[in-house]
């Protein structure tokens, strides 16, 4: 790990005390790999969505920091996480999305694999003709698996294999939002979108955080749901993010509405809310649907969010959805200028990491605590 000479008491400080990350966090491509080894490569991160491999023998090739992977939904069904290189010369087995109709079969020598990650061929791997060695035992050789868990239809992984198990680490949120566990409908291609980003993945991070930049980043969404209608939610070392108490349904041209999830309590007939789940994941729900923001860091400086809307029922209006997601996209546009704009400032010298509104930036302060606790212990095993 880089010496990068930062100082992670001062950010770990109360909050009227505390200042943030500094500059290097930001901008320095060293501090960028150490991020990524302490805190993507060490837990449980976000990869995609398990909509995005919706039928037996999908597979999706991935990038994940740098690491290939590959996203398959095996033949009976499961979503599966394998690492996306052939176990004779390491060469990319999958290289564009694509239905896998029989086995994975590597395009250097054409040894296959099964979706269940199995080794069932090497041809010629004897000799002309000779599709077996003694030297070469199939059944030790198999695609190296990742470990993964799905909830809320995210596909999280474990690059490390050691983390906690999934419903232990984020037990608290998942029980705090109980009452959305029903199944979720993938609004389909026009309910899923990208956008680039000029900046670095914490920033979009501490963006989604608070709700104190409403009033004049997203005047259209303050004006009926208001600052002051706003809460924080706060769990140290897990999540944090924003509530709000008022929460208006999207309505057709003839009022016709999205329907609710089932069963849920009166709270959240105009309740929101909205978690950063730590590293990279940014979920919201609502009465009628839900989303995810997948981040995924490219670089120091540059972070693709990839948005996926759900729905209680898939036969909910497509007209609507399309609205809905234009909507979204919108207001997900509006915090572009300001996380590039941080990005920007980040380069200036003078720059210390800022200080916190005690009263607004508690959970944007969570997120600096946690990001400096897991590097203050990677720092600490090196």
């Amino acid at each position: 790990m880089p010496d990068t000479q930062t100082d992670f008491t001062t950010i770990r400080q109360p909050i009227e005390l505390a200042r943030g990350l500094p500059n290097a966090h930001y901008t320095d491509p060293a501090m960028h790999a150490a991020e990524r080894d302490a805190l993507f490569m060490t837990g449980w991160s976000g990869l995609a969505v398990a909509a995005q491999v919706s039928e037996p023998g999908d597979a999706l090739p991935l990038d994940f920091l740098g690491v290939p992977l590959l996203l398959l939904r095996d033949r009976q069904g499961q979503v599966r996480v394998f690492q996306n290189i052939c176990r004779h010369r390491g060469m990319i087995l999958v290289s564009e999305p694509r239905r896998i109709e029989g086995a994975i079969r590597c395009p250097y020598h054409s040894w296959c694999y099964g979706t269940d990650g199995r080794l069932v061929a090497t041809p010629h791997v004897g000799g002309p003709g000779q599709n077996a060695h003694d030297a070469i035992r199939k059944d030790e050789l198999g695609l190296i698996e990742v470990r993964s868990h799905i909830w809320r239809d995210i596909v999280w992984i474990d690059m490390s294999g050691r983390a906690a198990p999934f419903e232990e680490v984020h037990a608290g949120l998942i029980a705090r939002w109980a009452d959305f566990d029903a199944p979720l409908s993938h609004g389909g291609p026009d309910s899923s979108f990208t956008l680039e980003v000029a900046a670095n993945w914490k920033l979009a991070v501490e963006n989604y955080c608070e709700s104190y930049h409403l009033p004049w980043v997203h005047p259209g969404l303050n004006a009926y749901s208001r600052l002051e209608d706003h809460y924080h939610i706060e769990a140290q070392g897990q999540y944090s993010g924003q509530g709000t108490l008022v929460y208006r349904q999207i309505a057709g041209a003839a009022g016709q509405r999205f329907p609710d999830f089932p069963d849920l309590p009166a709270k959240w007939d105009t309740a929101a809310e909205y978690a950063a789940v730590y590293p990279n994941v940014l979920l919201g729900v609502h009465r009628d649907h839900t989303f995810a923001i997948l981040l995924q860091p490219v670089a120091q400086d540059r972070t693709i969010e990839h948005i996926h809307l759900y729905y209680a029922a898939p036969d909910a209006d497509e007209a609507l959805k399309a609205d809905n997601a234009r909507l979204w996209k919108a207001v997900f546009e509006e915090d572009i200028f300001v996380v590039e704009g941080m990005q920007r400032g980040r380069h200036a010298p003078g720059f210390d990491g800022g200080r916190f509104s005690p009263a607004m930036d508690g959970p944007t302060h969570l997120f600096h605590d946690w990001v400096a606790g897991r590097m203050d212990s990677r720092r600490a095993a090196e």
